[in-house]
């Protein structure tokens, strides 16, 4: 089976049609598994009208639910850019430069998004002592996201914008954007994998500890997104599925 060079685990979500479908991009292959994940078009950071919902819903036909999940090119390397934090200053993703990333794309309208951000939180905290840490890009007004991290406590950094950070999605090679979705980088900037959808303990815990070998040069990246590749299409069929707590470590 051919690899592509870039691990994908990409979820699409029909709003309302009762239905989620996710598959694992690496060359051709592919692996049914639940998950959640919210559309959002390119341009667009308001909530789902009533209408867009009535059209996500009359477009999920059964025959949509074969249909190929959004193009995705994801670069190499993290692209430089710089999006401002909450207080309105820029924010350059150089600033990190040397840490294993956790990017984090989401929205404070996006149910699947604030599911997440509990876990997020307790892998900063476990992580960042082994040279990690995430980071939330919210696709969504700077007052709302900063009123709603507030009143949940959310201690990771975050930058926002609206246009400015849609355009950082697609240098992703996220061009019409699934939210929530998460970007995983070695210390070196290297993109390791991105997943689009909603995390998991058992997804995360698996990535996390991956790249932690690679960071340890325990095993060359290559062969670190093949692991990936292996290890989610494992936890999508259930023939393993670690415990919901998240570890520091495989």
């Amino acid at each position: 089976m051919n690899r592509a060079p870039l691990i994908v685990l990409a979820a699409v979500l029909a709003i309302g049609a009762g239905w989620a479908g996710e598959q694992l991009l690496a060359g051709r292959s592919s692996r049914p598994a639940p998950a959640l994940g919210v559309r959002v078009a390119v341009g667009e950071t308001s909530p789902p009208t009533a209408a867009d919902l009535a059209a996500a819903a009359a477009s999920a036909a059964p025959a949509a639910i074969d249909a190929p999940p959004p193009l995705v090119k994801i670069p190499r390397r993290l692209p430089r850019f710089s999006l401002n934090d909450l207080q309105g200053k820029p924010s350059p993703i150089e600033a990190y430069r040397g840490r294993s990333l956790i990017i984090n794309f989401w929205a404070t309208w996006c149910a699947p998004c604030r599911r997440e951000i509990p876990l997020l939180q307790t892998v900063d905290a476990a992580w960042r002592p082994r040279n990690f840490r995430v980071l939330g890009i919210a696709v969504d007004h700077r007052d709302q996201v900063a009123s709603f991290a507030r009143r949940l406590k959310i201690a990771y950094p975050l930058m926002s914008g609206e246009e400015d950070a849609l355009g950082v999605a697609a240098e992703f090679g996220v061009a019409s954007p699934v939210f929530p979705f998460t970007v995983f980088t070695d210390d070196r900037g290297e993109v390791v994998a991105l997943y689009l959808g909603e995390l998991h303990a058992a997804e995360i815990h698996l990535i996390l500890g991956i790249v932690q070998r690679v960071n340890g040069g325990e095993i060359p990246l290559q062969a670190a997104r093949q692991a990936i590749d292996t290890g989610l299409g494992r936890l999508a069929q259930g023939a393993s599925r670690p415990t919901d707590k998240v570890a520091a470590g495989a």
